[in-house]
């Protein structure tokens, strides 16, 4: 049997990071919006309606952490891992809810962190040149 699965999306909102009562152990949870592959029966136009699946995600340990400082609600990832469901009883109206979600073994980030906001070029307040921080790469010398 196999349960893998991988997605690319972006994310819906902001990151929630929590932590485990008993271990305190790092958890994020977030949601994907993936686009579906084929444009929407209501397209007119020719405009591309392409309807999205909101996938709810949760990632642990280092990864979370990781989530929860690097990314931000629009940011781009790739995920890999498995979908799990969960049930629970909901104290309130006492009926059973289910939860299906993807737990991640992998979250790639696919946007830089200077993609989403103005990167401000380096200050050096005495205007002089450091050549350690001017070293200028010739193409010919890389290796790939």
């Amino acid at each position: 049997m196999l349960n893998r699965i991988v997605l690319v999306g972006r994310l819906t909102k902001d990151p929630e990071l929590r932590f485990t009562n008993n271990n305190n152990v790092p958890v994020v949870s977030f949601t994907l919006a993936v686009n579906r592959p084929f444009s929407s029966a209501n397209s007119t136009n020719g405009s591309d309606n392409r309807d999205a699946d909101f996938i709810p995600c949760i990632a642990w340990r280092k990864q979370a952490e990781n989530v929860s400082k690097y990314v931000k609600k629009g940011h781009m990832v790739a995920v890999e891992g498995r979908i799990q469901t969960r049930d629970y009883v909901d104290t309130q109206t006492n009926t059973r809810r289910y939860i299906t979600e993807v737990v991640c073994d992998s979250v790639v980030f696919l946007e830089s962190k200077g993609s989403s906001e103005t990167v401000k070029p380096f200050d050096n307040p005495t205007n002089e040149k450091d050549n350690d921080l001017n070293i200028q790469a010739i193409e010919d010398d890389l290796p790939f």
